[in-house]
């Protein structure tokens, strides 16, 4: 068959069922154009669905007289220019094709008239020959765009409309999702010669609620949250709601990146994982959500619709959003906060930062968070530690309320929390780490031998002469024992390490400053606090203590803070519970007489609080703490600590096979 090209009125006709679908589409297409124009009022007529009569007529900038003929004709636009403008484009419309593609298929009229004219022009496509003709018309400022029945030369089409009734839905539903994207801009809808919907533009917090509630009802406004966030030039914001707000269906999701109208699966799936914990498999989530992002990273053009983009960085978005929605669903007690692996999103960036910069947030607007998370006071700092007298994961025995209220009591603060003073060996220096001086290894030995409870305690081991027997080093693993214990040997002879003691220790030796203080490493979704006047006092007080400790706040007023970076041993924890938890402890600080809070002091609360022993430690995981702490350590590793090792006596059982 010969190769020709297709006349254009059927390469329009083609172009038609892309963009074409329904009435709405047609309206769609035709608000997109007022849009861009600069419209502040739109008002659109519909007449039985739109199958009869669609007008949409705005106050933007208008067409000038000799460019009215030239904007019907196929991929004519004034939005792009060159390759620059399609790699970058913040226009809702940019192809060229819709006024087109409805002139072929319906008897269309175009009419505009720019400031800089005194007359209006209209210009008449109608069907098959698509011929444009010129007239003068009364108009004012503005354009106007009449389409009258529609499909009227494809009667295939026009047999797949649906009822009157079900069109004018989808245009209403099209006409809801314009309003929520752009509230600067009165829309009115009308249907058959009646005022069906008014959205007036807003100007205050209050009208954008009562726009909303208009949209998608009270009971969304009653539970919804306000969220907003920014980070490195992608913004978040808009608006969620709490579980009590879930429906059956999904037809309260609205989503818009960069203003534009959005029904991504990237951005789907990441708004209902962030939900996945709180609602049951048949519910919904309801939102109506923002994203604002250079359009350098975002491609429009991959769907005949535009209905989808494609992000340049798709990871980084989706884990973005997702942290965002969980962080805001945690501060308003709904679910619990997840744990995020937030280290894994700088390598979904190709050029990942090493550094926050403040000016990558917004500080004139303080993050929104519907409720206050739980004011956790001192007292309740402290029973943790009560509970935990010697180490994390050590079982407790049972004993009365008086005697930890009376250890308590008896007991300074600053001796619960004693400091360390070896520093901490960065991973990429341990093999050449010097060794810590005599003064260093002293200061640590004084402290570990300094009972956390006093001797009479039946909780405090006593010691024996075989405990007092010098161990030189651990040697190699040989066993595990009762799940908790690994027994090890060197030329000496046998000894028992404690593993959740190891791990406590293996934490807190991540936690030791050096000259330059431990590496903050950005959090990408900084985490927003409400903090109260103690916390904010702590802030401020102790700012070099927390920074030493690679812990970035960044105070944003006295009621609120932004955690911007923790140090690489706390990315796993829970920040959103232990970041109040650890201000309300420096708080405790803030009085002269509780004594100077340092990093050491901090520190040793962190390691207290964070470190998680397991029940059942298999060998090889007994054989990969001890390693770590032997290279944090090196020469002041707690070798004369009883509730780290133990030497194995085995005189019992050798004397058993002389009986």
């Amino acid at each position: 068959m010969t190769i020709k090209i297709l006349p254009a009125r059927l390469a329009n006709q083609i172009a038609a069922g892309e963009v074409v679908e329904r009435p709405a589409s047609v309206v769609k297409e035709l608000v997109e154009n007022s849009l861009d124009s600069g419209a502040t009022r739109i008002d659109i007529d519909i007449e039985k669905g739109g199958a009869k009569l669609i007008r949409v007529r705005d106050n933007g900038k208008g067409i000038v007289k000799d460019e009215l003929g030239l904007a019907l004709s196929r991929h004519a636009t004034s939005k792009i220019h060159s390759l620059d403008d399609l790699e970058a484009i913040m226009s809702l419309g940019f192809r060229g094709e819709a006024l087109a593609s409805i002139s072929s298929v319906s008897r269309l009229t175009l009419t505009s008239r720019p400031v800089t004219q005194e007359q209006a022009w209209a210009a008449h496509s109608e069907g098959r020959d698509m011929a444009v003709k010129l007239q003068p018309a009364a108009h004012p400022i503005g354009t106007s765009v009449e389409v009258l029945d529609l499909f009227f030369n494809t009667p295939a089409r026009r047999k797949f409309l649906r009822t009157e009734k079900t069109e004018f839905a989808h245009i209403d539903e099209l006409i809801k999702r314009i309003a929520l994207s752009r509230f600067d801009v009165t829309i009115n809808l009308r249907h058959n010669g009646k005022l069906v919907k008014q959205y007036r533009d807003v100007k205050t917090e209050v009208q954008a609620e009562k726009r909303i509630a208009a949209v998608c009802g009270n009971s969304f406004v009653r539970s919804m949250l306000k969220i907003e966030l920014e980070h490195q030039g992608l913004k978040l914001h808009g608006w969620i709601t709490t579980p009590d707000g879930a429906r059956q269906q999904s037809d309260l999701q609205y989503c818009y990146v960069n203003g534009r109208m959005m029904r991504d699966k990237l951005i789907n799936h990441a708004i209902r994982q962030s939900y996945e914990n709180s609602l049951r498999p048949d519910q919904f989530a309801t939102y109506v959500l923002y994203i604002d992002i250079d359009p350098h990273q975002v491609d429009v053009n991959v769907h005949p619709a535009k209905h989808e983009v494609r992000f340049h960085q798709a990871r980084l978005v989706h884990d973005f959003i997702y942290q965002a929605l969980a962080d805001a669903l945690a501060q308003s007690h709904h679910i619990d906060q997840p744990q995020i692996n937030t280290s894994a999103f700088h390598h979904a960036v190709d050029a990942p930062s090493e550094t926050l910069s403040s000016e990558s947030m917004d500080t004139d607007k303080p993050t929104s968070f519907p409720a206050e998370p739980n004011q956790v006071v001192p007292d309740q700092v402290y029973q943790a530690i009560e509970r935990v007298p010697h180490y994390p994961g050590r079982a407790v025995d049972p004993a009365s309320d008086e005697d930890i209220t009376q250890v308590r009591e008896q007991t300074p603060r600053n001796d619960w929390v004693e400091s360390r003073s070896v520093p901490r060996v960065k991973p990429q220096e341990r093999h050449a780490a010097p060794t810590p001086s005599k003064q260093e290894v002293a200061a640590y030995q004084q402290l570990m031998q300094t009972p956390k409870l006093p001797p009479s305690s039946p909780r405090e081991p006593q010691p024996s002469s075989q405990v007092d027997a010098a161990i030189e080093s651990l040697g190699k693993a040989i066993c595990m024992a009762s799940g908790q214990f690994v027994m090890m040997a060197n030329k000496a002879g046998a000894h028992v390490v404690s593993l959740p003691y190891a791990e406590w220790l293996r934490v807190l030796g991540q936690l030791q400053v050096s000259n330059e203080g431990l590496k903050s490493q950005p959090l990408l979704v900084p985490l927003g606090l409400k903090i109260d006047a103690q916390q904010s006092e702590a802030v401020k007080q102790y700012q070099d203590q927390f920074r030493q400790l690679g812990i970035e706040f960044k105070l944003r007023n006295e009621q609120s803070l932004m955690v911007m970076g923790v140090p690489q041993p706390l990315r796993q924890q829970n920040l959103q519970q232990l970041m109040p938890n650890l201000l309300s402890y420096a708080a405790s600080f803030t009085d002269p007489e509780k004594g100077n809070l340092d990093w050491r002091i901090l520190s040793k609360w962190l390691a207290d609080t964070v470190t998680s022993a397991k029940s059942d430690y298999t060998l090889s995981e007994a054989i990969q703490i001890v390693a770590e702490v032997e290279m944090l350590w090196q020469e002041a590793l707690p070798l004369h600590d009883p509730q780290f090792v133990r030497p194995i006596d085995f005189t019992a059982t050798i004397a058993a096979f002389n009986l």
